[in-house]
């Protein structure tokens, strides 16, 4: 294996810094004690994360979207996983028309999508409701995770499975001793990534959320055409602290390189 000359690893600290740039300056406006959007030049305060708590609509949106978030990745690898076992392993009529099917919000604009599901819950009489929600939030983030486990099913060696098939195991047994700790990573891996693009999700949620089940990423664009002050960037900071915070604890209990690249301990 060839190590990056100083060329690459200076191009690759660049780009770090390039992405990593707009993140720590929103952290550090986020404590700022001026009433404008300004880097604290003059000490540092916490009015802006106590001032979240003191508009108790981002804190029942910050729970709608958890929720939402938790209940969308779940039903999504309830549909992804029996789909992309039947896609990566079986050979049958209709098999690329439903991997089609199944990847094709990817190339559909959110914009769109959002547009027709609020018409057709509109015609079904379901506009408001929290599952409806639920439902959308599944059709959008279902490919990531089917892409994940997809991946995962046609990359593991089916030779364990073969030798439990023979010393008499069941199916089942087979699934849940061999197969399902074989494609793990790509089933923690896809559920991880379903979670956060629910949780970030406001080109869609815009047309299917009501006042009643507003998501945080909307109830922070409906604040920001309305007044525009550090607060903002406090919430935000509290969002990458939490996503943060999520992620070390994935790598501490199961590791981050299983779950992203599959790798064995």
């Amino acid at each position: 294996m060839r190590n990056n000359g100083p060329i690459a690893l200076i191009f690759h600290a660049l780009v770090v810094a390039f992405v990593l740039a707009p993140l720590l300056v929103v952290c550090l406006v986020a404590f700022t004690p001026e009433d404008t959007l300004s880097l604290p030049t003059h000490g540092v305060s916490l009015r802006w994360f106590k001032a979240i708590f003191e508009h108790p609509d981002f804190v029942q949106s910050f729970y709608n979207s958890l929720l939402l978030a938790l209940l969308s990745a779940t039903f999504s690898l309830c549909v992804a996983l029996p789909a992309g076992l039947a896609i990566g392993r079986l050979s049958f009529a209709g098999r690329d028309f439903l991997n089609a099917l199944f990847l094709s919000p990817l190339i559909i604009p959110t914009l769109v999508l959002g547009v027709a599901l609020m018409r057709l819950f509109a015609s079904m009489g379901v506009s408001g409701s929290f599952g409806w929600l639920v439902v959308a939030h599944v059709v959008v983030i279902s490919p990531y995770v089917l892409r994940l486990v997809l991946a995962a099913v046609v990359g593991m060696d089916r030779s364990a499975e073969q030798a439990a098939q023979s010393l008499g195991a069941g199916p089942w047994t087979v699934f849940r001793r061999v197969t399902l700790p074989m494609i793990l990573p790509g089933i923690t891996g896809g559920w991880l990534l379903a979670f956060i693009n629910s949780f970030d999700e406001l080109t869609m949620s815009i047309f299917v959320t009501t006042p009643a089940t507003v998501t945080l990423p909307v109830r922070m664009y409906m604040y920001a055409t309305e007044s525009i002050d550090p607060m903002m960037a406090s919430v935000s900071a509290l969002m990458i602290l939490v996503t943060g915070a999520a992620m070390l604890i994935l790598d501490r209990v199961y590791g981050l390189d299983k779950v992203l690249i599959g790798q064995q301990g």
